[in-house]
């Protein structure tokens, strides 16, 4: 709602019958109007408009010290806002026109008209409501806009992994946005099939909570870069991380996930981003990718399921689980190859390295506590398996990683 305002008068002029016959002649009140000081000169009408910050100026423009085209000049520097009625003589109109240049909003001819000058005033005062309620609805939209700041991100990076926006539209908007203005380093894509342990049914309230527990643990591990997360048309988590970081922050996340959500999810992070045009295609890349390894055939799924669950059993093999499924150990290894692209055992040290990774970056667990916990019944086998996945040795990776830190 709109609070009716209260609008400030000066009135300068060197005759004071003038000011007088201005003051008498005008229902100031009615007008929503409050004549707040008098000036006789230039130099005190300037004192004054500062001391009272007016709204509206009634200005001769023949004054002793400083005259009314030098007032109107500091009034248009000081208080660009105020609005300036000229009050001038038939004489002097020429000199009127000059100042009507310094964008003055209207004149009035002496002898002053009350009829006339009450006219002037009604359209001065409607157009400074008029400014004040647009600018207070400006006001209200600019802080609905920040309210739904990250409803608004969500929205502009739909449409920036649909492809439809030029580089200008982009640009313009994470500007706008308060995003960085290049193309983010990383681009992940996360996907949770919505099982818990890869058997019960989950109702959709607990679905909810498994994914924004999964969109926290992101955003923990994240939190020293700038990144804006998002879910897309498909429910999968998009990240978009701005800084470059380290590849093992990947594993990181898949690690944390299954350690706490006890859940295992399928990620895809990219980091070959060609510019601002370029981010949707990377995201379709990302998103292809994951679409594969979600319709893998049952009896691999469940292989991969079986190693998330299972990884730190040091006596898990493939032909352990093909026995769970009654089927050929020889049969399962083909087909989990031909699938997830790699073995089956080169899965399971992967799966058990980056937990050893988690646990070496968050724990303070000693090299032979997390080579049992990880699946390893020898600390010498772990720290080869180890440095052959990451390139380092563990206590190395330790070292590393608490120096960056």
């Amino acid at each position: 709602m709109i609070v009716s305002p209260h609008w400030k008068v000066l009135i300068a002029d060197d005759e004071s019958i003038i000011r007088e016959g201005i003051l008498s002649s005008i229902n100031w009140q009615q007008l929503g109007l409050e004549v707040v000081a008098e000036a006789e000169d230039g130099e005190e009408a300037l004192e004054l408009a500062r001391q009272h910050n007016v709204h509206i100026l009634l200005v001769d423009l023949n004054m002793p010290i400083m005259n009314g085209m030098s007032l109107i000049k500091h009034m248009r520097e000081e208080l660009p806002d105020c609005k300036i009625i000229i009050i001038t003589g038939h004489d002097e109109f020429a000199y009127a026109q000059a100042a009507i240049r310094l964008d003055v909003d209207d004149y009035i001819l002496k002898p002053v008209n009350p009829a006339q000058l009450a006219d002037v005033l009604t359209k001065i005062t409607k157009q400074m409501a008029s400014s004040l309620e647009k600018e207070e609805h400006l006001q209200m939209a600019s802080k609905q806009i920040e309210r739904n700041f990250s409803l608004l991100r969500e929205r502009f990076c739909l449409e920036w992994m649909d492809g439809g926006l030029s580089e200008v539209e982009i640009r313009e908007q994470l500007a706008f946005l308060k995003m960085p203005d290049r193309a983010p380093s990383t681009l992940g894509v996360i996907q949770w099939s919505g099982n818990s342990r890869g058997k019960e049914l989950l109702s959709e309230r607990d679905r909810q909570l498994y994914l924004f527990a999964i969109e926290n643990i992101v955003e923990e591990l994240l939190s020293p870069y700038t990144l804006v997360k998002f879910r897309d048309h498909l429910g999968m988590l998009v990240v978009l991380v701005w800084e470059p970081m380290p590849a093992d922050h990947f594993v990181k996340i898949d690690a944390a996930v299954q350690t706490y959500l006890k859940i295992s999810i399928a990620t895809q992070f990219l980091t070959d981003i060609e510019g601002v045009t370029g981010v949707s295609n990377v995201y379709q890349q990302a998103r292809t990718s994951l679409y594969k390894e979600v319709h893998l055939s049952p009896f691999v799924r469940l292989a991969k399921d079986f190693i998330a669950q299972r990884y730190s059993n040091p006596e898990i093999t493939l032909e352990m689980i093909a026995n769970e499924m009654k089927v050929s150990p020889v049969y399962l290894g083909r087909i989990f190859k031909q699938e997830v692209g790699i073995p089956f055992v080169n899965l399971l040290t992967h799966t058990r390295i980056k937990h050893a990774i988690h646990y070496l970056s968050t724990t303070d667990m000693t090299i032979i506590e997390i080579s049992e916990k990880v699946g390893y019944d020898s600390q010498h086998y772990f720290s080869t398996a180890f440095k052959k996945v990451v390139g380092i040795a563990p206590n190395q990776y330790r070292k590393e990683g608490s120096m960056q830190s």
